[in-house]
């Protein structure tokens, strides 16, 4: 009985080393795979500095209101969703995702990434389900369903553009 309990003891107190010891491991290189975002260009395209130099990436699944394409003057509500950005993006680390449905990149050369920033936030969603994009359909991505969930949801909150641009 006595050798059954100091075995068990003994299972317990490794699991637990071996859990510590993982959970150090995590917190001490969370920060690999993240990128420094240098530039913000409207709510749906960024630049991240990745592997010495800078790449443009356009965030799978949403369509936030131009702000700064010169054949289309500035849409409603774009402003705000460009500041939206700013406030989240601006020099913040972030983690990219692709899509196993998605290109790796679109026609004008950029990433097709999801953008997680470093608390775990998937970015995309949150622009729509603060009003600050609508859900891009014009190709296919594994989150589509979810991305029209979190618009369909954030238009009957009327948040955001839903409130002032429907």
């Amino acid at each position: 009985m006595a050798s059954t309990i100091a075995t068990m003891t003994r299972r317990i107190l490794i699991t637990l080393f071996a859990v510590s010891g993982i959970c150090i491991f995590l917190r001490l290189y969370a920060h690999i795979g993240l990128y420094d975002v240098v530039e913000v260009f409207d709510g749906d395209t960024i630049a991240v500095a990745m592997a010495g130099r800078v790449e443009k990436v356009r965030l799978i699944g949403v369509d936030t209101p131009e702000t700064k394409d010169p054949r289309k003057p500035v849409q409603c509500y774009g402003p705000e969703a460009s500041a939206f950005s700013h406030s989240k993006l601006d020099r913040a680390k972030v983690r990219l995702v692709s899509d196993p449905l998605s290109t790796n990149r679109d026609r004008y050369d950029r990433l097709l990434r999801y953008v997680y920033l470093q608390d775990g936030t998937l970015y995309n969603k949150q622009l729509l389900s603060t009003g600050n994009a609508r859900t891009y359909t014009g190709f296919a991505f594994s989150k589509s369903q979810e991305f029209v969930v979190a618009e369909t949801q954030s238009k009957q909150q009327n948040t955001g553009l839903w409130q002032r641009c429907t």
